[in-house]
């Protein structure tokens, strides 16, 4: 037993720089002991015994970056996918206007920093062998409703008339100070689609 808890990670935090407030925390979590020593982390005896729901990550790196890769790396996936009975559930993550190498691309265009979202968006979905006819839910955060919500849904109404979705997936538009100044929109999507059927929306032939 004391090898296999060797063996899992501790935190990766500099110990000596915490706040009172932290490291008081940080004890009380379980995550470093009361001399500051990182401690492995060990499930709770009340956590249930079960076989956790299968989860897949999903990439698109022909479009854009995974966030490991970044400088400062951030913690969460392009997309996730797992199976609810005899459907799947893909999560996309808030997706901008940024490249396979992580940069922003179209600073200061609001129009193309959106066309760039639903490429990038599209291709996710594509590479959980789903399209825009399987997205039931979107949140859409601009940095400027007011300047920019007409501009926005223009070219939402462009979009989403051209793959012919009908009916349109639900929506939520909000304004929100995004992860990078020269950011100007950015969505997340859910979509779900049945098993064993093949790519949801096939004969639309690229167009997400």
């Amino acid at each position: 037993m004391a090898t296999s808890q060797r063996a899992r990670p501790t935190l990766d935090i500099d110990v000596a720089a915490l706040s009172d407030g932290e490291r008081d925390e940080l004890v009380k979590l379980g995550a470093i002991a009361g001399d500051g020593r990182p401690l492995p982390y060990l499930p709770p005896s009340h956590a249930p015994r079960r076989t956790p729901v299968a989860k897949h990550a999903v990439s698109a790196p022909s479009v854009l970056n995974e966030a490991y890769a970044y400088d400062r790396p951030s913690s969460f996936t392009r997309a996730l996918s797992f199976p609810i009975g005899d459907v799947t559930v893909l999560l996309v993550s808030g997706t901008a206007s940024v490249d396979d190498r992580g940069e922003t691309v179209h600073v200061g265009d609001f129009r193309a920093q959106c066309w760039r979202t639903y490429r990038n968006i599209s291709t996710l979905l594509a590479s959980a062998g789903m399209t825009w006819r399987d997205v039931v839910r979107t949140t859409c955060y601009l940095r400027d409703i007011e300047r920019d919500y007409r501009d926005f849904n223009e070219v939402r109404t462009a979009f989403f008339g051209w793959l012919g979705l009908d009916p349109l997936p639900a929506s939520t538009g909000i304004q929100a100070r995004l992860c990078r100044e020269d950011l100007l929109v950015e969505i997340e999507a859910i979509a779900v689609a049945r098993n064993g059927a093949g790519p949801a929306g096939a004969k639309e032939s690229g167009r997400g």
